[in-house]
């Protein structure tokens, strides 16, 4: 979750305790994947990904699926909104606040884009915001708590619009745009993992940005009410190209990733660390060598995270100056969780876990 889990952190250095290690810790080069793919029955591409616990976890994706699981990834429920399938949505990110409660983000242009909140497990699903601005394209939702959240929409009129609820999805409302800076033209957010719009702690969040002439990423203090933009030093200039997938430890420390996302295409210094909430960002010195779209720190780690894209897993074990390819699995997003647990997904139902398997 965006909203703690994927900023709590990894390494041994902090002293963590036993039970929350994950085996990309100890790995070392040459090594077997730190990965083990589950079986979800399913072939959707799930770029929407909460990690609750080692044991519980919700994806979405095409298709109108969203799937749980409660123990570790043995099974996984298909608990996807009624009538999501026929229509054929398209689940970009999922916000989970434990087993039973989880808001999902269907994109698109007009009325595809929506929110879903469940209360029960995905048992029943209560539609709680539909878009109806043909204008308004929503990519991405964090939550700050169980109860204040946001959703951003590509600009309309020149800025990025954003929605916000402090009833835990329940129901929504558009922000003032008046702290908002203007849009470059052509720019937009990237859909592809979910962390196109990140937050950590009470009030601070981050929006990720490409298809311009630069690459930026916006920051607020406030919960979306007022925002200022930086550059990133992740290329852009094309509209496949720019910032993909964001993750802050904490207010201060964050990641960037991204690239160009067609097969194919280099993607050079496709990473970049921040140390002061983003209001400046240095290059990797050793950047993943491809496109990455997902990125999360290892559980209550100060140096460790992982960067997920089409071509592979990497790892850095310095806080993001450097990078090493760790598995060349094809993934769009990643998840951990304070107890140890990490999770990734993407195309073709791969659903990944690594971390101390559950007990039965």
């Amino acid at each position: 979750m965006s909203w703690g889990l994927c900023a709590a952190a990894l390494t041994a250095a902090l002293a963590t305790p036993a039970a929350a290690a994950t085996p990309w810790e100890h790995h070392r080069p040459g090594e077997r994947p730190a990965w083990t793919l589950t079986d979800t029955k399913t072939d959707a591409r799930f770029r929407g990904l909460a990690a609750v616990s080692r044991r519980t976890a919700w994806v979405a994706g095409t298709g109108g699926t969203v799937l749980r699981t409660s123990d570790g990834g043995r099974n996984w429920r298909d608990v996807s909104p009624p009538g999501a399938a026929r229509e054929a949505l398209e689940f970009r990110d999922i916000e989970a606040f434990d087993g039973r409660r989880a808001v999902a983000l269907a994109i698109g242009e007009g009325e595809a884009s929506r929110v879903f909140r469940t209360d029960d497990g995905g048992a029943t699903w209560t539609e709680s915001f539909r878009n109806t601005d043909a204008r308004a394209f929503y990519d991405c939702l964090t939550f700050f708590d169980s109860r204040h959240g946001l959703a951003m929409s590509d600009p309309v009129d020149g800025k990025y619009r954003i929605l916000s609820t402090s009833d835990g999805g329940r129901n929504w409302r558009v922000l003032p745009d008046a702290g908002m800076p203007r849009a470059q033209s052509g720019e937009a957010g990237f859909a592809a993992s979910g962390q196109c719009l990140v937050s950590s702690g009470p009030r601070d969040v981050w929006l990720a940005t490409g298809g311009a002439a630069t690459a930026r990423v916006l920051h607020s203090a406030d919960r979306g009410l007022t925002w200022t933009a930086t550059e990133s030093t992740i290329p852009a200039g094309d509209p496949a190209r720019g910032v993909f997938g964001l993750a802050f430890r904490d207010r201060h420390h964050g990641i960037a990733v991204g690239g160009d996302y067609r097969a194919g295409e280099p993607s050079p210094n496709a990473a970049a660390v921040t140390g002061d909430a983003g209001r400046s960002w240095r290059q990797a010195a050793t950047p993943p060598t491809a496109y990455r779209s997902g990125v999360a720190w290892l559980p209550h780690s100060r140096s460790g995270a992982l960067a997920v894209g089409p071509t592979g897993t990497d790892l850095t074990t310095d806080g993001g100056r450097t990078w090493r390819t760790v598995d060349t699995g094809s993934y769009d997003t990643v998840d951990c969780t304070p107890d140890g647990g990490c999770w990734a997904a993407g195309e073709k139902g791969r659903v990944a876990h690594a971390g101390q398997r559950p007990a039965r």
